[in-house]
């Protein structure tokens, strides 16, 4: 098996939590004698050859994270490059990532997604979803290495079972909402710690009313 993989982060490799998983979901395909070829929209020089590549291969792979909700501009523009038609079948396939880590905050990206292999001429080969990338930078050592070699296991599924239409990769999303506690827990350390900081921080910038208020509201 040969993949095209193409980092749809409008960040730079070395800033991209997007090039941290590809990296390790790589290792997992070359583990099971796959190969892959990489490319990234955030050098635009790169992308003759991706879509020489997006045209010439029959594996496809778009990585990219999710920013509220939204698929990157910059990953956008290079798709409105593309041929819609192929002479060549391929499957598209995606692993979407993003800060947030429930499942459900990924969804309405992942079914906009799912709408795309058929408007190229392509086989939908299924959607990773995972949250909690935010803290790749973030947390410690060994919460880093336990979450990024996941994604490595993902890559030796993918050469093993050709698709992420599989059980494995439904349940790598995780929890699809946190417990009833854990959100009690989160709203009271939002409402009493990190709120407080904000406030703080707009009263040094000069902010003389609430960060509630809604001027705009009537």
């Amino acid at each position: 098996m040969h993949v095209v993989i193409i980092n749809g982060s409008p960040r730079v490799q070395k800033n991209s939590n997007t090039t941290t998983i590809i990296q390790s979901f790589g290792k997992g395909l070359e583990q099971k004698d796959a190969t892959y070829e990489l490319y990234c929209i955030s050098n635009r020089n790169e992308w003759d050859d991706a879509r020489k590549a997006w045209m010439s291969n029959d594996n496809i792979i778009i990585a990219l994270p999710l920013y509220v909700e939204c698929v990157p501009g910059l990953l956008l523009e290079f798709l409105e490059t593309l041929p819609t038609k192929r002479e060549r079948p391929a499957q598209l396939s995606f692993i979407l990532h993003s800060g947030y880590e429930e499942g459900n905050q990924l969804r309405l990206g992942e079914k906009f997604l799912n709408t795309l292999p058929s408007q190229f001429g392509c086989t939908n080969g299924g959607c990773l979803v995972r949250g909690g990338s935010f803290a790749i930078k973030l947390a410690n050592d060994k919460y880093n290495q336990s979450f990024v070699k996941s994604y490595e296991n993902m890559g030796r599924v993918f050469a093993e079972k050709g698709s992420f239409n599989t059980p494995e990769a439904a349940k790598f999303t995780g929890f699809e909402r946190y417990p009833w506690m854990v959100r009690m827990i989160i709203r009271f350390i939002l409402g009493k710690v990190v709120n407080k900081k904000f406030r703080n921080y707009a009263t040094d910038w000069g902010c003389t009313q609430e960060l509630t208020v809604q001027p705009y509201l009537k």
